[in-house]
């Protein structure tokens, strides 16, 4: 019997190729680089970047599957892979001067966040759950590592291991999950699924419903949504900062792309059963990451908790269902992407070699020291606080507005509550900034090139998503408005 490789339209996946191509080329370069040369591999991970973000570019409007419709391309994976891509440009512009910093600059770093990036997007065009498994996987491993690429410092290590020790576990749910609803359906295929569901085949029976909740388990494990959440804050403080403001990002977002395809679009006939569970899941998410940042004294921690919270809001969109949930869901996390990195960016900045500075006495007296930096942050701060005229804002809004329409009032004020107690904790920080005499250091602090260009993106797309959200909003629309 003669095995014939089917046919493969290379534009579909050339995005992933070119990532995966420049992954494997940093990765070989690297081994024949000298220690003054390695920056190299860091100008190639964002050219690469930017080629796939192009590539991405030219697949807007287009629709088609690859390998016998496991691999979906639509404009619902190819904003996310925007999304993606954007994020991972950032981290991979402020981690130069942090490697150099903390002489931990290695090509392998750059070819972990290229990889780890490739995974996210097999999860947005996954159409099969082997495929949304492998990209899990392949984003997961890599994350792993470099949590824990501070290699001398116990906090990192301890890092990588809690991060890798609770994934694996939750790996196990989920891929419990995919058996059972193979068990139950007979495919992994998400049209399939869709088709034995809707179609009367397959009644919802036990094994669909456990499969489902395994499934949920394991994607609540990547977006951080309580009681799930477990691993972040040790995790978020121990990794190296651009890592932390890495996992904060593309990751969560990739979580909620795998979430978002399968909950919505192959279990539409049971919706209404699961949609209570994520409910109190929204509801506990924003409850508890709110009230315990309050009390933390670490901005990594605090920054942390702040991430959990804001998985909530996002599982409020998922709650109200629907293409105006769920665009307002690519919209928020588009904005989430752009204020937290560019909070993090201030948070490197003000660190040292070998001290990161993340405790909050060390934002004292700030704006006498970096009156930019004061500002920035600020903004950032009140963008995730959820203040006008800033993205965050705006992501809210649309959010809160979608619940509203589909009739979950009572989560939305539970949302509008837990917003204003974030109000406390961001703006904290502001009032050590403007409003305490510095501490002892008073050195100015010097950016380098790659963190002024990542907080001048950060900036421009906070407010510009703040103040004219209508084109970013337009694209998430019609990203989800061809599944609809």
């Amino acid at each position: 019997m003669e095995w014939v490789m089917p046919a493969v339209n290379l534009r579909l996946i050339l995005p992933e190729v070119i990532v995966c191509f420049f992954a494997i080329l940093i990765l070989i370069l690297d081994l024949f680089l000298s220690k003054k040369k390695k920056i190299w591999s860091a100008h190639l991970a964002w050219i690469a970047v930017v080629i796939a973000f192009i590539a991405n570019l030219r697949l807007w409007d287009f629709q088609g599957t690859a390998f016998t419709g496991m691999y979906m391309v639509d404009n619902y994976a190819t904003f996310f892979k925007f999304i993606f891509l954007a994020g991972s440009f950032l981290i991979i512009l402020v981690s130069i001067n942090y490697l150099k910093r903390e002489e931990i600059l290695h090509g392998e770093y750059f070819s972990l966040i290229l990889f780890s990036t490739l995974g996210m997007m097999l999860l947005a065009s996954g159409f099969d759950l082997i495929i949304i498994f492998l990209g899990l996987e392949i984003m997961s491993v890599s994350l792993y590592v470099l949590a824990g690429f501070k290699r001398s410092e116990i906090g990192s290590n301890e890092a990588s291991l809690k991060y890798f020790l609770m994934g694996a576990f939750a790996t196990g749910f989920l891929l419990y999950g995919i058996v059972l609803i193979y068990g139950s359906v007979g495919s992994t295929n998400l049209d399939q699924i869709i088709s034995s569901i809707a179609g009367g085949q397959t009644v919802p029976d036990l094994l669909i419903w456990a499969g489902a909740g395994l499934l949920l388990v394991g994607f609540g494990f990547k977006i951080a949504a309580v009681p799930f959440h477990m691993w972040v804050p040790d995790v978020y403080q121990g990794a190296p900062t651009p890592i932390t403001a890495f996992i904060s990002a593309g990751p969560k977002a990739a979580g909620f792309a795998a979430l978002l395809r399968v909950f919505l679009f192959s279990f539409p006939t049971i919706k209404l059963d699961w949609t209570m569970i994520v409910w109190i899941m929204a509801a506990l998410t924003m409850s508890l990451g709110n009230i315990i940042a309050i009390a933390q004294s670490d901005i990594k921690r605090m920054l942390a908790y702040s991430s959990i919270a804001h998985a909530g809001y996002v599982l409020v969109a998922l709650v109200g269902g629907g293409a105006v949930g769920i665009s307002s869901a690519l919209f928020y996390l588009l904005a989430y992407t752009f204020m937290n990195i560019g909070a993090f960016t201030v948070v490197i900045a003000l660190g040292r070699k070998g001290q990161e500075n993340t405790n909050l006495d060390d934002y004292k007296g700030l704006s006498s020291r970096s009156p930019v930096l004061a500002i920035l942050m600020t903004i950032f701060l009140l963008s995730l606080a959820g203040f006008p005229p800033t993205a965050g804002f705006m992501a809210k809004f649309y959010v809160f507005s979608s619940a509203v329409k589909t009739g979950f009032v009572g989560l939305v004020v539970i949302g509008v509550l837990n917003s204003l107690v974030s109000v406390y904790y961001y703006l904290r920080i502001v009032v050590l900034m403007f409003m305490h005499p510095p501490q002892t250091e008073t050195k100015k602090i010097n950016l380098a090139l790659g963190a002024c260009l990542v907080l001048l993106i950060s900036t421009w797309f906070v407010l510009q998503m703040g103040i004219f959200p209508q084109s970013l909003l337009g694209w998430a629309q019609a990203s989800v408005s061809s599944i609809f």
